[in-house]
């Protein structure tokens, strides 16, 4: 016997006893997304500083060569990793879009030489040859270089990655362009599993890798060429792959920068740790980062300074208030009272404390950040990730 369907006031009731659906929950802003990233690359810099400033100290100190260079390659690496802490929150913003590009000077040799040694050092975990080509490349130019530096060692990663046997190998060359450009070549070649034509062509798709049995096999989230080939286009350049399954892989990376004299550039020589030594001052630091604070006690010990902390803004004015120090380094960010207004307090202080130097030590790269800082009454702003030689140079120009 078939069922009577209800009445239509029938199915109106039911639908009103029906429990009211949860609104969903709104996705994250971007504006809310970028405050994360923004307050995980400041978390980021802490560590990153640490391991910056103790291999500059292992550089600096009586090692064998050999374990010198070692030293100096770590703290290329993590001088680069806390550069490209500053392009996460730019990355939420452009997602899709070609990146921003940064015009500074950079040394394209000393780029070749830092990559080489990553090339180095990531082949030898796996027991790979290398084969490295360093044309003649000009002494000067102005670029992005931290956006070029991470194009390239994707690059190399890939490159160490997909091999298993064998050997990987960086050229790198330069040739005129239009107007005062410089054309800059880098080829990252393998002996490793190799491509198809098709497969390419499925790399520079976002999160697409060349099959299902390289990722499952490789891993990766199919997003480094990607990245390279807008990095290219950005840079007015292309990137290009030969490759043959089983046999191995070459990319071709060509950007564009623009020449430079070269005294436009930084100094590539390494800075000595005790650059710009000083007397021994009696130093206050306000930092909440106990790992922070070891580092600093650490570097500021080694220029033989004499180290007082203050883990709040509030502490740090007291402890001037107090009197004796030679010189503050004022972290801007801190719990209740912030660096800036901290400062502000100080200056307001009766008697010598108010005249007491303070250097800013900020993760804030966000224009006028410095400028705010400097208003406040900072006498110097260095950004993290802040190097012994770097941080001796500014307390040498800075104490009274």
């Amino acid at each position: 016997m078939r069922r009577a369907k209800p009445s239509k006031a029938a199915r109106k009731r039911t639908r009103a006893q029906r429990p009211a659906k949860r609104p969903r929950k709104a996705a994250p802003s971007g504006k809310a997304t970028e405050a994360a990233l923004a307050a995980f690359a400041h978390e980021v810099r802490t560590p990153l500083t640490g391991i910056l400033a103790l291999s500059e100290l292992l550089a600096a100190s009586d090692l064998p060569q050999r374990e010198r260079g070692w030293a100096a390659a770590v703290k290329s690496a993590a001088e680069h990793l806390a550069q490209l802490t500053t392009l996460v929150v730019g990355g939420t913003k452009a997602a899709t879009r070609a990146p921003a590009l940064r015009r500074e000077p950079l040394r394209p040799r000393a780029l070749a030489d830092a990559l080489a040694a990553t090339l180095t050092a990531r082949a030898q975990t796996k027991g790979l040859a290398t084969e490295v080509r360093i044309g003649a490349l000009p002494d000067a130019a102005v670029g992005d270089a931290v956006l070029l530096r991470a194009a390239v060692e994707n690059l190399i990663d890939n490159a160490v990655k997909f091999t298993e046997r064998g050997r990987v190998g960086l050229s790198v060359t330069a040739e005129p362009a239009a107007g005062n450009g410089v054309r800059l070549v880098f080829a990252v070649s393998d002996s490793g599993i190799g491509l198809s034509r098709a497969e390419i062509n499925r790399l520079f798709r976002p999160f697409a890798q060349a099959n299902t049995q390289t990722a499952g096999r490789f891993g990766g989230a199919g997003l480094g060429l990607v990245f390279v080939k807008r990095v290219a286009r950005a840079m007015r350049g292309n990137v290009t792959i030969e490759s043959k399954p089983g046999v191995g892989s070459t990319v071709h990376l060509a950007v564009t920068v623009e020449a430079a004299a070269p005294e436009a550039a930084p100094n590539a020589a390494a800075a000595d740790v005790h650059t710009g030594r000083t007397r021994a001052l009696r130093i206050l630091c306000a930092e909440d980062n106990p790992y922070g604070r070891v580092i600093l006690n650490t570097i500021l010990t080694e220029l033989g300074h004499k180290v007082d902390f203050a883990s709040t803004g509030v502490a740090a004015v007291e402890a001037v208030t107090r009197g004796g120090y030679d010189l503050v380094l004022m972290d801007v960010i801190l719990p209740d009272v912030d660096g800036i207004e901290a400062t502000q307090r100080i200056r307001a202080l009766a008697g010598d404390a108010a005249r007491t130097p303070i250097v800013g030590i900020s993760g804030r790269a966000a224009p006028g950040d410095e400028a705010a800082a400097r208003a406040a009454g900072m006498d110097a702003y260095v950004m993290k990730p802040v190097s012994p030689s770097r941080l001796a140079e500014v307390i040498a120009a800075t104490a009274r």
